[in-house]
């Protein structure tokens, strides 16, 4: 976890010049860490975030719209899953896992429509907004959904730099739910489509009066 103030701000520029952008290349599934793009769809935007909201890329990252060379892993409905990325998150912003239910996890386009299984904001004390900027984030699989193939999503949207468009860092893992129930979950989403371009936590400005925060995208679908 960690506290930004406005003087965060050019760091965090420079750093951005010194280094490609982050981007989440391995999923721990059953306790063991994967191999780099071994369950999750390794895009080809060079490190370069999705800013166009009704972009289908928004759904897997440039070059994810296919799982092609990607494998699918069996997970257990109740179990807990994280994204690892290549390096720290490093630009301030909410992280939203989703989820989708699809016929075959390796062929889908995520054009189907999409559940949110986790979200993380800010945490506010003494004035400042502490963020939640690490290398990996966990989540854990619905213990009532059916079991089957989904894409499993990763959403850290940078919102440090107010005035230009917000930087959505996108993943989507393969993965074969076993167990579970029977039970939709709602509510559900398209994306592109559930980010909107009002939503306060895509136009707040971190920098200004900043001390209350709504993650944007439907609300966190529950058991």
């Amino acid at each position: 976890m960690k506290t930004f103030t406005a003087a965060a701000f050019l760091l965090a520029t420079l750093a951005e010049v010194a280094h490609g952008h982050y981007i989440f290349q391995y999923l721990t599934a059953n306790g063991q860490k994967g191999a780099q793009y071994q369950n999750i769809r390794k895009n080809t935007n060079n490190n370069s975030p999705v800013t166009v909201l009704t972009d289908n890329d928004l759904r897997c990252n440039v070059g994810g719209g296919s799982g092609s060379g990607t494998s699918t892993v069996s997970v257990a409905a109740g179990s807990s899953v994280s994204f690892t990325a290549d390096q720290a998150v490093y630009h301030q912003g909410p992280v939203s896992f989703y989820m989708t239910k699809v016929d075959n996890a390796a062929t889908a386009d995520g054009s189907s429509d999409w559940f949110k299984i986790k979200e993380i904001g800010p945490t506010f004390s003494g004035g400042q907004a502490t963020w939640n900027m690490g290398l990996s984030y966990s989540a854990t699989i619905p213990s009532c959904i059916p079991a089957g193939d989904y894409l499993l999503r990763i959403e850290q949207l940078g919102i440090h730099n107010p005035g230009s468009p917000p930087q959505f860092y996108i993943s989507c893992a393969q993965v074969k739910v076993t167990g579970g129930g029977s039970k939709a979950l709602t509510p559900t989403t398209k994306i592109p489509g559930h980010v909107k371009s009002t939503d306060p936590g895509y136009t707040a400005n971190i920098y200004s009066n900043f001390n209350s925060y709504t993650v944007p995208g439907p609300k966190v679908a529950t058991c």
